[in-house]
């Protein structure tokens, strides 16, 4: 298995970790979070903000290196102007979260546990992806998926 592979599965098993010890998995914790009118459970917030330090190191270490470890330079996303389609993904990320307790992360790390509420969710992401690039291929000729 190549370097980068194993480090990557390694990266990912942390972060899965963090995110199962933290609970950030448990739907129920979460909508306890965003209820801010009821009975308000901010322990989640902790972990956002424990997370800006491995973050905040992350980004110290970055800007005294000219490279990463295990590749030749570093990928980092490009400021764009707030338009609408950000503006649309930020909202439906909201709703979806505030609705069901759910985000991307999470939800792939619940599966782990078995619940039937994260596969649905998992399986719903996953046909809303394939939705999506379908979409694009047909209003775009030439759009390659790869």
């Amino acid at each position: 298995m190549r370097t980068r592979t194993l480090a990557a599965i390694v990266c990912g098993l942390i972060f899965g970790a963090g995110l199962a010890i933290s609970d950030i998995i448990n739907p129920g914790r979460v909508l306890a979070f965003l209820d801010f009118a009821g009975s308000w459970d901010p322990s989640l917030a902790f972990v956002m903000g424990g997370a800006l330090i491995p973050s905040a190191l992350a980004h110290i270490i970055r800007s005294r290196r000219s490279a990463p470890l295990l590749d030749s330079r570093f990928y980092v996303p490009v400021n764009r102007p707030i338009d609408w389609k950000l503006v649309t993904g930020a909202g439906l990320f909201g709703l979806g979260w505030g609705l069901v307790g759910f985000c991307p992360g999470p939800a792939i790390a619940a599966l782990s546990t078995g619940r039937w509420e994260a596969v649905l969710f998992v399986a719903a992401m996953l046909v809303g992806m394939w939705v999506y690039r379908l979409s694009r291929r047909q209003r775009l000729p030439g759009y390659s998926a790869n």
